[in-house]
């Protein structure tokens, strides 16, 4: 079996927000960072202030690598996992049970690096995830204790109401965070 490793997780004691992803795209892959084949993800976590890099910033693929590789964890306290390390250009070029292994990697991750929300970005990373056929975006069961929650994938429906999801996550976020330290 071919290993995939061009992804470089970032998992973290204690963030703010673990995004579990399905899989790279191609381009991802190549760039080393998820979702900047398609930056709108980094868009919308700017624009919803999860994180405080200009668009024009993110834009550049050599700073948004910077930023990944030196902020991400550290200044903004967030996870990124995915499901599957393999890329495709589509989901549906998955095939059935990839997902298997990576669902034992985000649980242990999640009961190992105890992060305040786990986030899947979209409805299809959860599917696969729980093994449910159909779900809705929103609060799930919580897994080993923390707030789960699926989030509208990055480049579907109207920006404004992924920013509004976005910013209604990280103050979750941080309130659980700011209750922990208490």
């Amino acid at each position: 079996m071919k290993r995939y490793r061009n992804i470089k997780y970032k998992l973290s004691k204690n963030a703010l927000i673990m995004f579990v992803g399905i899989n790279p795209h191609p381009g991802s892959y190549k760039r080393k960072v998820p979702f900047s084949n398609n930056k709108m993800f980094w868009y919308l976590l700017s624009k919803a202030s999860v994180i405080d890099e200009p668009a024009d910033y993110l834009r550049d693929d050599k700073r948004l690598i910077q930023m990944y590789e030196s902020r991400f964890v550290q200044k903004y306290r967030l996870n990124f996992i995915n499901l599957v390390d393999r890329p495709t250009v589509d989901v549906s070029k998955l095939r059935k049970g990839e997902e298997m292994q990576g669902v034992a990697r985000v649980l242990n991750s999640v009961r190992v690096y105890k992060p305040r929300l786990v986030c899947f970005i979209g409805k299809i990373a959860y599917e696969k995830f729980s093994g449910s056929k159909h779900t809705d975006y929103g609060y799930k069961q919580p897994v080993y204790g923390i707030s789960t929650y699926v989030c509208r994938f990055p480049i579907r429906g109207p920006a404004i109401d992924r920013v509004m999801e976005l910013k209604a996550l990280i103050k979750a976020a941080r309130a659980i965070d700011a209750k922990a330290r208490t």
